[in-house]
């Protein structure tokens, strides 16, 4: 990919919300209820980002990816979330990429960031987790490293179940 990655702002909560919503409505066509995906809306969700964004820590990084000021994906990436409790690893809470731009190396290059970050910040480990019926971002993972480590949640969307599996990478230096 050509372009940069760099720190998420405010003003790119609406291109986020709108790639987010549109890689919904691509990754799990037939793997969640259609009306749930078409009812999918970018304004509130671009709220919830800049809700977020207003009080987060330094601990939950969000990065965009860009090209000639156009922002093409996002990822978030923080300490690993396991209820309640604290674990030194992190986790890759979220990436998309505009879905007319997969292909493009953008979600590798923003994956391939968060991990430079985490590894940087000294965490041992990074997990994730993916719907188990997304078979190309389960090869995605895998191509870059993540192996499936066993452990499955389940999970419902609008009456559907949608099992997830957790992936799992070692972080060196």
């Amino acid at each position: 990919m050509t372009g940069s990655v760099r720190e998420m702002t405010p003003a790119d909560c609406g291109r986020v919300a709108e790639i987010r919503a549109a890689g919904w409505r691509s990754a799990y066509r037939g793997l969640m209820p259609q009306p749930y995906l078409d009812a999918l809306d970018p304004a509130e969700d671009a709220e919830r980002h800049r809700a977020r964004l207003a009080r987060r820590g330094r601990a939950v990084v969000d990065l965009v990816a860009e090209r000639d000021g156009e922002v093409l994906g996002w990822a978030c990436h923080g300490p690993y979330r396991d209820g309640e409790a604290h674990t030194p690893d992190a986790e890759l809470y979220a990436i998309y990429v505009d879905p007319a731009r997969s292909g493009e190396g953008i979600g590798h290059t923003l994956l391939r960031e968060s991990l430079r970050g985490c590894t940087a910040a000294g965490y041992p480990r990074m997990l994730l987790w993916v719907v188990k019926g997304n078979a190309p971002a389960r090869r995605f993972y895998e191509r870059s490293g993540f192996r499936a480590d066993g452990t499955e949640e389940p999970s419902e969307v609008a009456g559907t179940e949608v099992p997830e599996v957790r992936y799992v990478r070692e972080l060196t230096d």
